[in-house]
């Protein structure tokens, strides 16, 4: 029995397509215990410390106010390039979901306030950028940029990601 599973293994390895959807396969196998690795120590499956916090523009937001949308929370830091490539995608995401959901980001790891305004500027943030702590850093255990929260409309931590996420991908974690 077992040699023919073995015979017939090796007749479709020699398929050109079974061998790139096994390796494909694999390859997403990776991907995901890697990104099950670079989330295993955030608070997901908790209720989203409570916080209120102000804009660059001066509003002040609480994220218990917010209840009834889903919200994405992405922290990022102004010298962070991977930052600097994700915030196309959350603008883009904030166009796609519209008033469907909150899209807000954290900075967070800054000297000055003036380091956060030039980065909003010169990549044309078109989404709420609020001003984070490193308190609110430890509550929510962010160590990497970008950290991305998905928060549900009762206020609980549903999932996360680290690094940069494409609009798909940011639209299948809120959704999901």
């Amino acid at each position: 029995m077992l040699g023919q599973v073995k015979q017939v293994w090796h007749r479709a390895r020699e398929r050109w397509w079974v061998r790139q959807v096994m390796d494909l396969a694999l390859v997403g196998l990776v991907f995901l215990a890697v990104m099950a690795w670079q989330t295993r120590h955030l608070p997901t499956g908790a209720p989203a410390p409570d916080f209120t916090l102000r804009t660059l523009s001066g509003e002040q937001v609480r994220l218990s106010e917010l209840q009834g949308k889903p919200v994405v929370l992405s922290f990022w830091a102004p010298w962070c390039g991977v930052c600097k490539a994700e915030t196309s995608t959350l603008s883009a995401l904030q166009g796609t979901v519209g008033g469907s959901a909150h899209v807000l980001s954290v900075a967070v790891a800054y000297e000055d306030e003036e380091d956060v305004r030039r980065f909003a500027r010169e990549h044309s943030v078109d989404y709420p950028v609020l001003l984070g702590s490193d308190e609110l850093m430890q509550a929510y255990r962010v160590n990497q940029f970008p950290t991305t929260f998905f928060v549900s409309s009762e206020g609980q931590l549903e999932r996360a990601a680290v690094g940069y996420t494409t609009r798909l991908g940011l639209l299948w974690r809120m959704w999901l």
